[in-house]
């Protein structure tokens, strides 16, 4: 995986670079002390994962991710906790604690790691008709034209069905997005996937599907996406 890291401390960058060269599946091409340079960058260079600190002078890691429109996978770096929660709701890969260890570094780099084989080989699947649910014991097989939206709950996962039935699966909403035909289905919100051709309206800030309101998070450009 192609990486590049942004940290204001050259110090910490070099902590970055040095348990990266001890990964054999990470290739960091970069390291940025100025966010905006590293931006530049980004938008010129296929890039696989991102290694970000929070706090930064110009702009912090949050407002830089959520800058941009379609960001690699990223990995939080930061000496401070309080940004754990926001960090995951940016879907962030993993938070690592200023000072991080090696081993600490290295499952943070395999989550990545497998998070991206499973996008590519989804990326490369042939567009199907229908996913299997796991709903208990059982294997449940759902057209993906009946579905409406999908929402996160608690440590469920629950699918909105036409016919108001519903499903509830231990999936996560990250990995049911990565079962879904990005062209049919899109998130809207940490917590909502929706089915593009079941909005009956939107605005800036929420979607209707029959007589549900979605809202779209702040840092999810949606509405962009959806009048282009």
């Amino acid at each position: 995986m192609i990486a590049i890291a942004i940290d204001d401390e050259p110090i910490a960058l070099d902590v970055v670079k040095s348990h990266a060269a001890k990964v054999p599946f990470i290739e960091l091409k970069e390291t940025f002390t100025n966010a905006f340079d590293a931006l530049t960058y980004l938008q010129k260079n296929k890039t696989d994962l991102l290694f970000l600190d929070i706090k930064m002078p110009d702009i912090s890691g949050i407002d830089f991710l959520s800058s941009i429109a379609n960001p690699p996978m990223v990995i939080f770096t930061t000496a401070y906790s309080e940004h754990a929660v926001k960090s995951f709701e940016l879907d962030a890969i993993d938070y690592l604690l200023k000072p991080f260890s090696l081993p600490r570094f290295l499952k943070a780099c395999n989550k990545a790691y497998e998070l991206h084989e499973l996008r590519s080989k989804s990326a490369g699947a042939p567009e199907m008709a229908s996913i299997f649910i796991k709903d208990g014991y059982e294997q449940i097989k759902v057209k993906l034209d009946e579905i409406l939206f999908i929402e996160a709950a608690g440590n469920y996962t629950k699918i909105y069905l036409q016919g108001d039935s519903t499903l509830s699966t231990r999936i996560t909403i990250t990995d049911m997005l990565l079962m879904l035909p990005a062209k049919k289905f899109i998130r809207t919100h940490r917590a909502f996937i929706v089915a593009r051709n079941k909005i009956s309206r939107f605005d800036r800030s929420q979607i209707n599907i029959n007589e549900h309101s979605i809202p779209i998070g702040a840092t999810y450009d949606v509405f962009r996406s959806l009048s282009s």
